[in-house]
């Protein structure tokens, strides 16, 4: 494996944990208030599209990482975008013993 291959790796590792810590204090706090909405909106369609350009070239890098990345991303925008008690019902259902 050639040294371009290794930071395109390291860039879509990077890349696709990038959202887990985030979606994982949104679960354990419920808290949703420091995120911003046009954020994680653009984020989603930025995701989106580059999953859409991995289809249509057939690059499974691409592919994975990017579904990956929108599946988080879009989760939580959603979070932010629920009421406070649908909010913390998903939240309970993902991660019970998170409180």
């Amino acid at each position: 494996m050639n040294w371009v291959s290794l930071v395109g790796y390291g860039a879509a590792l990077c890349s696709t944990v990038s959202f887990v810590p985030q979606a994982w204090r949104v679960l354990r706090t419920r808290d949703v208030s420091a995120l911003s909405t046009p954020t994680y909106a653009i984020t989603c369609c930025g995701f989106a599209l580059w999953l859409v350009y991995g289809i249509a070239k057939a690059e499974w890098p691409l592919i994975l990482t990017n579904s990956i990345c929108l599946v988080l991303a879009s989760f939580i925008l959603a979070m932010k975008l629920m009421p406070p008690r649908q909010r913390e019902s998903v939240a309970q259902t993902l991660a019970p013993s998170a409180e």
